[in-house]
């Protein structure tokens, strides 16, 4: 009987200990993930009913605040640009949740980051709430020029410093006014939220990082850097002034733009932006292709600090070329299996800009707490290295006489030299899209952008991206070097 007793006491202690175990697991070594778990209802409460930072923008203009309410919430997020900045600053809502700066620089903006470092930041000895402002590198002064420039055309303008993958400005359109989520009526930001998601024209989308397009002639940058670094073209390379290109494996044939004769030597066709000449060339690299437009981003999506982030660019994948040749040929031109996020193509531009070594994109520039005080900074980093300072100096060449006496004259700046490449691509069952990339000035590079006018925009079927696209980098540009 006693030595009965004593198993359900040894049962009963190894219960207990299991249970104490768990316990100090759940309450110590686990603790900030259920803190800061989404379903937490405590948690998401207390994100609302305290301050919240404000999100500032480069030169100094607030982008979003929180203001006080007499709900159960107490505070509401006020933002006081409008759309401008939706689709980077974001939103921050009790009933869809959060997207953008909004989230990804949440435990900044809530304080949590500073009340991890009570000793390091006292201001948070003396009482009171903390919480940390986010200041960006986008500047709005630059965002309303990328607006205005657009012109109510369906696109984006994204602007970087190449030097640092600063974003300075990323603008899309159409955009949303995102105040109404950030109400506390949960009928009504339903509401609002559905029709959001109705609309055709899809407005809540970040086209300018979310949105992957045939990027077209512009890709003729990174094609002709793959050619250079192979070695299956030099500078001096001469090819015949043909019609179009035929590829292995197909009767299609790949046309010059306006069916007209092009050729030369490798600069002339980049000037002209001949397609049967970059088609061959994308046949003629073959498998080598690949890791090539790879070390330009391809095939895989920058570490933006964005929620969500950046959708994957793409373009061949080794192993293909043997049994589709075709699709080779149509990379060389920017169509076919590549497809690129605006933001991307201004990183291609961004790294010719600086010597080959594309950075790592970010919007964010500084957290400060209350006082004033930098509580951390972005530190510049780089994310790929595309090509050589060499050939990177040669495409700047090239891209030169693009603006100066190719199909992006319209991008001209008086007294600055604009290094730029443009693009038309096709798009299935409508207008083509309008592209331009460049950075400026191309001697010492501050600002590498992308533009992209999809289906054409004010001009639809007879758009090309040195009409429609090459005018609006132009209007940005000049507000970024303050040429009127």
């Amino acid at each position: 009987m006693n030595r009965a007793i004593r198993r359900v006491g040894y049962v009963v202690v190894a219960l207990l200990l299991i249970i104490v175990g768990q316990l100090t697991y759940l309450q110590v070594i686990d603790s900030s993930k259920l803190a800061n778990d989404p379903r937490n209802s405590r948690i998401f409460l207390r994100n609302f009913n305290r301050p919240r930072g404000k999100i500032i923008s480069a030169d100094g203009e607030v982008l979003a605040l929180s203001t006080r309410t007499n709900d159960e919430y107490g505070y509401q997020r006020t933002y006081p640009q409008g759309s401008l900045f939706a689709h980077t600053v974001g939103y921050q809502s009790v009933i869809i949740g959060s997207a953008g700066v909004e989230r990804s620089y949440d435990n900044d903006l809530t304080g949590r980051t500073l009340a991890n470092n009570p000793l390091r930041y006292p201001s948070l000895l003396r009482g009171g709430t903390q919480v940390g402002d986010v200041v960006l590198s986008l500047r709005a002064d630059i965002q309303r020029a990328a607006k205005d420039a657009l012109a109510g055309q369906r696109g984006s303008v994204t602007v970087i410093d190449p030097s640092t993958g600063a974003i300075i400005a990323m603008y899309t359109n159409p955009s949303f006014d995102p105040q109404p989520l950030a109400s506390h009526n949960s009928s009504a930001v339903q509401k609002y939220y559905s029709a959001l998601s109705a609309d055709p024209l899809n407005p809540a989308l970040p086209r300018a990082y979310r949105e992957i397009y045939p990027p077209g002639s512009t890709f003729k940058v990174v094609t002709t850097s793959a050619a250079l670094a192979t070695g299956k073209a030099t500078p001096e390379s001469v090819y015949p002034p043909d019609r179009s290109y035929t590829p292995p494996q197909t009767d299609n044939a790949i046309n010059n733009f306006g069916n007209k004769p092009c050729g030369g030597t490798l600069p002339e066709a980049f000037r002209q932006s001949c397609n049967a000449v970059f088609a061959r060339l994308g046949v003629e690299m073959g498998e080598e292709f690949v890791p090539e437009l790879e070390g330009f981003g391809f095939n895989s999506a920058p570490e933006i600090d964005m929620s969500p982030g950046a959708a994957v660019s793409v373009g061949p994948q080794i192993g293909s070329f043997k049994n589709d040749k075709p699709s080779f040929a149509l990379a060389g031109i920017g169509q076919g299996p590549v497809a690129s996020t605006p933001l991307q193509m201004a990183l291609v531009a961004a790294g010719i800009a600086n010597k080959g070594i594309i950075m790592k994109p970010h919007v964010g520039e500084k957290v400060t707490d209350r006082e004033g005080k930098v509580v951390s900074r972005v530190k510049p980093s780089a994310w790929k290295k595309a090509t050589s300072p060499d050939i990177a100096a040669t495409l700047t060449e090239f891209m030169l006489s693009v603006v100066n006496s190719g199909t992006g004259t319209a991008a001209r700046i008086p007294g600055i030299a604009v290094a730029g490449k443009t693009g038309t691509a096709q798009s299935p069952g409508g207008p083509p899209h309008a592209w331009f990339i460049a950075f400026a000035p191309a001697e010492a590079p501050r600002f590498a952008i992308s533009v992209i006018i999809e289906r054409g925009g004010s001009v639809g079927d007879e758009a090309t991206g040195g009409r429609v696209a090459a005018p609006v980098a132009a209007k940005v540009l000049r507000a970024l070097l303050g040429v009127k």
